[in-house]
């Protein structure tokens, strides 16, 4: 029996060539944020600051957990609309299970983030079992989700004044004496997790190869069906994981939060390289997108854009690197 590696399906436009061109890929994002840090910073004499530095870092850690996440359901060759509205209903449930039920930190943390497994398990069994296109699937999730939490939370934000510790998760630090948000430290250890998985685990392995052809992957013996659920299960984990970090942040769970976050992670694992049909892409990459992404709106409203200009100019970056993802496939495929 046959097994598809990530080697045989990621790199199917020429072996070597294809690697090379995933890290050009990744050079040019990364030389894309240095460029866009590079102009803020003689745009601005109050961005080029530490303090501004370590804001920029605390921002990216709600859309960059989500994208990670993300990055293994898109590189599958699937979609997630429901990250955002997931995210605020694992929110919502860390408030019920911390504030309401009075469970233990450790217990109540763990908790909200198995919820968010558990909402990509209904995602994975609506798409792999009941046949649904993720598009509709995990629509009709965001909109489950989107009224979960205001019904859970009574329409009302759940407070964790008398959580100790829930709060210091995120902006605690953990290092004495240094002013660097722990919440960072979580994303980079997510972040390693998730790339030593994605590059050197079944999960990845089978990630890559579904992805890449689907239909091979199932000749070759491979479960599909049941990969596809454990992928999403997996993505919905950092769903959790995200609740946690941004009602933490907060100190509450804001049950109308969590609308747009979709279209951000989304374009942050696209910007990174990801490829939207599927079978190419990486955590390094997603990273670099969600750090652009950041540092765009930071910039922007250090700057005093208009939001509503702002949203034009990410809309904008989204469309190039859509198109460059086109062209990169169009040049694969030829």
């Amino acid at each position: 029996m046959t097994t598809v590696t990530p080697q045989s399906t990621s790199t199917s436009d020429g072996g070597v060539s294809g690697l090379l061109k995933s890290r050009l890929q990744q050079l040019l994002a990364f030389a894309s944020l240095i460029a866009i840090y590079a102009f803020f910073s003689i745009a601005s004499p109050y961005f080029f600051t530490y303090d501004n530095f370590t804001a920029i870092l605390f921002s990216t850690v709600v859309i960059g957990t989500l994208a990670i996440g993300t990055t293994f359901v898109i590189i599958a060759g699937g979609i997630d609309l429901s990250i955002g509205t997931g995210m605020a209903l694992c929110a919502v449930m860390s408030g019920v299970f911390l504030v309401d039920l009075g469970l233990p930190l450790p217990l109540g943390v763990l908790a909200a983030v198995l919820f968010g497994g558990l909402v990509g398990l209904v995602n994975g069994l609506n798409i792999a079992l009941l046949k649904i296109p993720p598009f509709i699937a995990t629509l009709a999730m965001m909109l489950v989700a989107e009224g979960l939490a205001l019904v859970l939370s009574d329409s009302s934000p759940i407070y964790f004044n008398d959580v100790p510790g829930y709060v210091e998760l995120s902006r605690g630090n953990l290092i004495p004496g240094v002013d660097f948000p722990n919440a960072v430290l979580i994303l980079l250890a997510v972040a390693i997790i998730a790339g030593v998985l994605l590059t050197r685990s079944v999960l990845g392995r089978y990630t890559y190869s579904i992805g890449s052809n689907e239909e091979a992957t199932a000749l070759s013996g491979i479960d599909v069906r049941r990969w596809k659920i454990v992928i999403y299960t997996f993505a919905g984990l950092f769903i959790g994981l995200a609740g946690v970090m941004i009602s933490a942040r907060l100190g509450s769970a804001q049950p109308a939060t969590g609308m747009g976050y979709e279209l951000q992670a989304i374009a942050a694992v696209v910007i990174g390289g990801t490829s939207l049909s599927g079978g190419k892409g990486s955590i390094v990459g997603t990273l670099i997108g969600a750090l652009i992404i950041s540092v765009l709106n930071n910039g922007l409203q250090i700057m005093s854009i208009p939001q509503e200009w702002q949203n034009v100019i990410l809309g904008c970056v989204i469309l190039v690197a859509v198109y460059a993802d086109r062209m990169r496939t169009k040049d694969v495929s030829a």
